[in-house]
């Protein structure tokens, strides 16, 4: 994996940069900053959030909310803005990049003043000049149809944690710029500076990247806070989910890398799109994914707004890096892994959770997703053309069962589905995805969220439970837990787990029932017609228990000894105030039109 990454690390490193503004003359008024992307070293164009300008609007940030504001020019800031752009060696000369590798350790500067010669140099911080504020309408429209459905007390975007002290004043102005950029020009000193910068990056048009697909995500947490240390950090993760413009991936990324660059493995660093909010809250729980706007169609809004301004920008709009891979207008078909179509959408009255495609006409999801026999499902597939289908619960384990199932038969056949191979083993520390309609249930298809197999739990050698890192949300329960490597499928995702001495809900902390336990009564099923090995799983031994869940938070039974590890009960952890619970895609609608979860996502 390192080699296939390489060309796009070396790229993430020569394109990131960070953005500081301040007030001229008014050091004490403090700095605003944030990540950049160098989009045209020659011409010294650099890609960065919008969010660090709103204190310096001179109409303020109400500006960025008017009805018809696409993009805003340069002089919309005070004239007391100051920007600085400052990059690492690596984005400079072949002799920068030669003295990074040198010998010596780095002495950080905010460490203060080095005691000798040791540590690299930073590139001093080149002044620059605000050309627009601009914004991708189409990233706006999506944000409003996602995100607008919810109480505003639901979805926070900001780059602190819910419970620490941010003004409502602060709060607001970080909302309204949250889908906005800006494009700044360097000033260099020299031709002879500017040339040794190189070429322009490489832009993935709209849909080239398809869910599933590998993410570098490239920013410098806490903004201008020790840059030695943390400019042009990288984090790994994989497209999560896609609505126009409007990304999700679950690499982990921090305050401060807003505008960062995301670049694809293939195209190699081709640059997909810029980090709009690290951290995304939802009932003060963070969710574990980072939000994006795709970099295609906001250069094309910065392009057509060069366009409109002043002749001597509007020069600049054909040295605005140019889209590789399919010409435009035409459609990009990369589905991504055949086996993320495996994953469907379970309803079940108010009820509504993911499943997983067993055959043509036969779904698995999780009892708290359809608990009654003979009920009456709707199922969804996303392909082709959001297909629904009734079917109905012939079996769902009884809540005393240690497994929480439920097998759906479909009226008609799923057309063009990819069945997934269930596995026979299972292999800790393997790369796997969960794909499931976590977040945004039904409003933009499934999501892939990536980890790793970090334990196989077993009772007398048999594997009873799986539990992974991959990032988990409500309406993830019932949905698939796939292999990266084989595509074998290898459980159904069942919970995640909650902290009850704090109310924390952990997305990367869940549980899987491995597949092993439930094919040979699923195969006997679908051959027969008999339940019988289904019913089976109501009888397990005692010893193997896993979590059993009602469809709301369930507190294990704490009354064995602490140190035990028996699959289910409350000492997984060790610990008695720890607590597996329900997952929270147990989306109950009230008769106000509010949904609720297990866990008050």
């Amino acid at each position: 994996m390192g080699r296939q990454w390489g060309p796009a690390m070396r790229v993430a490193e020569q394109v990131g940069c960070l953005v500081n503004a301040s007030r001229a003359g008014q050091p004490e008024a403090g700095s605003w900053s944030c990540s950049g992307v160098i989009l045209s070293r020659s011409q010294g164009l650099v890609l960065c959030h919008g969010g660090i300008f709103t204190p310096f609007l001179r109409a303020g940030s109400g500006a960025l909310t008017a009805a018809d504001a696409v993009f805003l020019p340069g002089d919309s800031c005070g004239d007391d803005l100051r920007l600085r752009v400052q990059w690492s060696p690596t984005a400079a000369s072949p002799a920068g990049r030669a003295e990074r590798g040198g010998p010596g350790l780095c002495t950080p500067q905010c460490a203060g003043p080095p005691a000798g010669p040791r540590g690299r140099p930073m590139e001093p911080p080149y002044p620059a000049e605000l050309l627009l504020l601009l914004s991708c309408p189409a990233f706006r429209a999506h944000f409003a149809r996602l995100f607008g459905r919810e109480p505003a007390e639901q979805w926070r975007f900001a780059s602190a944690a819910p419970d620490e002290d941010v003004s409502e004043d602060e709060g607001e102005d970080q909302l309204r710029a949250l889908g906005w950029f800006a494009l700044l020009r360097v000033k260099h000193d020299s031709e002879e500076e500017a040339d040794e910068l190189g070429t322009a990056v490489a832009v993935a048009p709209l849909g080239a990247v398809p869910k599933g697909a590998p993410l570098l995500v490239c920013g410098s947490p806490f903004g201008s806070f020790c840059p030695d240390i943390f400019l042009n950090t990288l984090s790994r993760g994989v497209l999560s989910n896609a609505a126009g413009p409007l990304l999700l991936t679950d690499a982990r990324c921090l305050p401060g890398t807003e505008g960062g660059g995301v670049f694809a493995m293939r195209p190699a660093g081709a640059l997909v799109a810029l980090v709009a909010a690290p951290l995304c809250w939802k009932a003060h729980e963070w969710v574990g994914l980072t939000l994006l706007c795709a970099a295609a169609p906001l250069l094309r809004a910065a392009g057509a707004a060069l366009d409109l301004l002043c002749p001597d920008t509007g020069s600049l709009a054909a040295l605005l890096p140019p889209e590789v891979g399919a010409p435009w207008g035409l459609p990009l078909r990369n589905p991504g892994p055949p086996w993320a179509a495996a994953a469907v959408l379970v309803e079940c009255g108010t009820v509504w959770g993911s499943g997983v495609v067993m055959a043509p006409r036969l779904v698995v999801t999780c009892r708290h997703v359809a608990p009654r026999e003979m009920a009456r499902v709707l199922v969804r597939h996303t392909a082709p053309k959001s297909a629904k289908i009734w079917g109905h619960v012939v079996f769902a384990t009884q809540e005393t069962s240690p497994y929480d199932i439920a097998v759906v038969s479909l009226e008609e056949e799923l057309e063009d589905i990819h069945i997934p191979l269930p596995t026979e083993h299972f292999h800790e520390g393997e790369a796997v995805s969960v794909v499931g309609f976590g977040v945004f249930g039904q409003a933009c298809g499934p999501s892939v969220t990536s980890g790793i197999l970090s334990a196989v739990v077993q009772v007398a050698d048999t594997p009873v439970m799986l539990q992974t890192t991959c990032a988990v949300h409500g309406g993830s329960s019932g949905g698939p837990l796939f292999s990266n490597c084989s595509g074998d499928l290898l459980g159904i995702v069942a919970s995640n787990a909650r902290d009850n001495n704090t109310g924390a809900t952990y997305p990367h902390l869940n549980f899987s029932i491995p597949i092993t336990v439930l094919q040979p009564a699923l195969q006997r099923y679908s051959q027969t017609g008999d339940t019988g090995g289904l019913r089976d799983l109501d009888h397990a031994a005692e010893p193997v228990r896993v979590p059993t869940f009602t469809g709301q938070s369930v507190s294990r039974d704490r009354r064995r000894d602490k140190d035990s590890r028996e699959v289910g009960d409350a000492a997984w952890a060790s610990q008695a105030n720890s607590e597996i619970v329900v997952l929270t895609e147990v989306h109950q609608l009230l008769s106000q039109g509010k949904m609720i979860l297990g866990t008050n996502f």
